[in-house]
């Protein structure tokens, strides 16, 4: 069946649109946008009022595959500063992702401000972007990423989008970072952890929690590698197959701490990466360092370590760019003032030089 575009004033079906719309034309939706823009004011009239008529050409990030991937990344976004989707997007993007992303909260700039305004976006608002995404069979991912969320209503959410997208695609990746607190402190509800711990863990791919929320999921304290190995055990059993716990503080050691049960049931391949502990407070590190766990291990799915020191390189060449620069500047920002300095490390993400290495257990 001709897919028809009629003038609007004189009903006149033009042959070569005929041609080009025709269903066995393998280049049918590819050039209907730009067919459509081409046209007259009154035909392209025409063709609104009658879109029902008409089968709209899916974007090129679904047609054509990139060898990475389409993300839906649902976090934080601030207007200024880098957090959130601000510090999880550019990256992905410069790994070759698409990413489409939703703000569960969007702020002015990060609290650690003085003030900041903004809104909060509510899981029926959230269901609402999914069901016009999926109106127009725009709702193909491969991967979701998600970071902070504020409330249980818009978690529970979450957990209905996972099946959303997993029965579009049931071999989505779903990335978790379960953005709940740090250093001894929790900064969302506490009938969140239940839920990540219950609902949201079972159904992750990979989960990025820092110790303190590793802690909170695992439900004992964490004070030792062997410890840390264990929560990852734990969370393994839970569901997800890969396990990073990004930041682990031991006898004055900073490490991360990843494990990839490629097999249910058998033992993990688990390692460690010892890092420099740098004294200064950055916003945006955690949403930065799962965005770049999740493009590195999608190029080396078998080899989470290999995934890891790329993601570390790439970090540590931010963090200390960034200190450089406000020394360079001479300034001295207060304890939640440190902005990454994202934009000017493009090459740091796209070619991290690693000098921190995997050692595995």
């Amino acid at each position: 069946m001709l897919c028809r575009i009629s003038h609007f004033s004189r009903g006149i079906v033009n042959p070569t649109l005929a041609v080009l719309l025709h269903p066995a034309s393998s280049r049918a939706s590819l050039h209907l946008g730009i067919i459509i823009r081409s046209l007259s004011p009154s035909v392209r009239l025409h063709t609104t009022t009658r879109r029902s008529q008409i089968q709209m050409a899916p974007p090129l990030s679904v047609l054509l595959s990139q060898g990475t991937g389409r993300v839906l990344s649902i976090q934080s976004h601030t207007v200024q500063g880098y957090v959130g989707n601000k510090a999880a997007v550019f990256p992905l993007q410069l790994l070759g992702f698409d990413v489409d992303p939703i703000n569960s909260v969007q702020l002015s700039n990060n609290t650690g401000y003085p003030t900041f305004r903004g809104q909060v976006l509510n899981g029926e608002e959230l269901w609402s972007l999914i069901e016009g995404l999926e109106s127009n069979d725009l709702l193909v991912y491969t991967h979701l990423l998600t970071g902070y969320i504020g409330s249980v209503s818009f978690l529970e959410t979450i957990l209905r989008v996972v099946e959303k997208l997993r029965s579009v695609n049931p071999d989505m990746i779903y990335v978790c970072d379960p953005v709940m607190g740090d250093e001894g402190k929790l900064y969302v509800p506490s009938e969140l952890v239940s839920l990540y711990r219950e609902k949201v863990v079972p159904v992750a791919s990979m989960i990025t929690p820092n110790q303190f929320e590793a802690e909170k999921l695992t439900d004992f304290s964490i004070s030792s590698e062997a410890e840390g190995l264990r929560a990852c055990n734990i969370l393994h059993d839970a569901g997800p197959s890969k396990v990073v716990i990004t930041s682990m503080e031991i006898e004055g050691m900073l490490l991360l701490i990843g494990s990839h049960q490629k097999i249910k049931g058998h033992l993990p391949e688990q390692f460690k990466i010892v890092m420099p502990k740098i004294p200064a407070y950055f916003t945006g590190t955690g949403d930065l360092m799962t965005a770049l766990l999740l493009g590195w291990s999608n190029q080396y799915p078998e080899d989470l370590w290999k995934a890891a020191e790329l993601a570390v390189a790439s970090l540590q060449a931010i963090l200390h760019r960034t200190i450089h620069d406000y020394e360079a500047a001479d300034i001295k920002p207060s304890t939640k003032q440190y902005e990454i300095r994202l934009i000017q490390s493009q090459d740091d993400i796209k070619s991290p030089q690693v000098t921190y290495f995997a050692e595995k257990y």
